[in-house]
């Protein structure tokens, strides 16, 4: 009878501690460390409701804004607030918190995690209701997905079998054969490899005056609120060995004086982040790893281009 008790309280102990460590692990898979957190943030004009064409380099269309200054349909592009409800959560993190929750407070009120603990049977009941949810959470995860992607990617065309490729193909990018109505050169194509070498290093560097000179004060607000997180919790992102593999334009227009590049980038990086004081690494490795960003850049006047947005694909 003790050993049963005994058993009974391990289990709800376990119990408690995975109740408020998966709705974290959710979190924390869901994140990224290097420059943007995994999100997608910025201005594209006029067309920042309005999905980019899809590309060779990046076939899958580029995820809606989580924020935005550019004013538009109500909670459009913003970024979600408190609980669960943020952005790289998403609707699996949501769920999975919200049944854990309601576990924790079964347990604190009395009932167990599930309904009691108190024998083997119990367990092996556990272990299959948390099976239940998991496979209950992706489904309903799956039909999200579905029931939203045409909202946002049904206006992206296809990509364009072929493409042709412009001067510097060599260095990885091409365009497509809709080019839109602004002209990019290859002085152009070389602004932006450039940029998201030395984007990544002021970040790296926790640079913001640099980041003043590569980006727009839209964007360089949302890098300063993300190095400020990162100071928070006593670690610093590093970012290295950032190297261009493929790259191909979107899109590129004209609006007034300001003209807009949405570019597809295919690019490797070693992304970690240590502890500041011990130099320890909690997230990422030295293994270099492949990352597809969409990236809009903005000049004004004919002047220097600027990252005005960043999106997931």
């Amino acid at each position: 009878m003790n050993l049963t008790k005994r058993a009974s309280g391990v289990m709800k102990a376990f119990a408690i501690v995975l109740s408020l460590a998966l709705p974290l692990m959710f979190a924390v898979s869901a994140a990224d460390a290097r420059i943007g957190g995994g999100k997608s943030y910025g201005s594209r004009g006029s067309r920042t409701f309005s999905a980019p064409p899809v590309t060779n380099t990046a076939p899958n269309a580029a995820r809606p804004f989580d924020r935005t200054m550019t004013p538009g349909r109500p909670g459009a592009g913003t970024a979600a607030t408190g609980g669960f409800n943020r952005p790289g959560m998403g609707m699996l993190g949501g769920l999975a918190a919200g049944f854990l929750g309601a576990g924790l407070l079964g347990m604190l009120f009395g009932g167990g995690l599930f309904g009691g603990l108190g024998g083997l049977s119990s367990i092996i009941g556990l272990l299959l209701q948390i099976g239940l949810i998991v496979l209950v959470v992706r489904f309903a995860m799956s039909w999200w997905q579905r029931r939203n992607a045409p909202a946002y990617a049904g206006s992206a065309p296809a990509p364009v079998p072929g493409a042709q490729a412009n001067p510097r193909s060599g260095l990885g990018f091409g365009s497509v054969a809709s080019a839109a109505p602004l002209e990019i050169t290859p002085p152009d194509y070389e602004a932006f490899e450039r940029l998201l070498g030395e984007i990544q290093t002021a970040w790296s560097n926790e640079d913001v005056n640099t980041l003043h000179t590569l980006a727009t004060p839209e964007m360089v607000s949302y890098f300063t609120e993300d190095l400020r997180a990162n100071d928070a919790r006593g670690v610093v992102n590093k970012v290295s060995n950032v190297k261009l593999l493929q790259g191909d334009l979107a899109e590129a227009w004209r609006e007034g004086n300001t003209d807009y590049a949405t570019v597809a980038l295919r690019y490797s990086l070693v992304d970690k982040t240590i502890e500041r004081a011990g130099g320890r690494v909690v997230e990422g490795s030295d293994q270099p790893q492949e990352v597809t960003d969409v990236w809009t850049f903005a000049r004004r006047n004919g002047g220097k281009w600027e990252l005005s947005a960043i999106q997931q694909t």
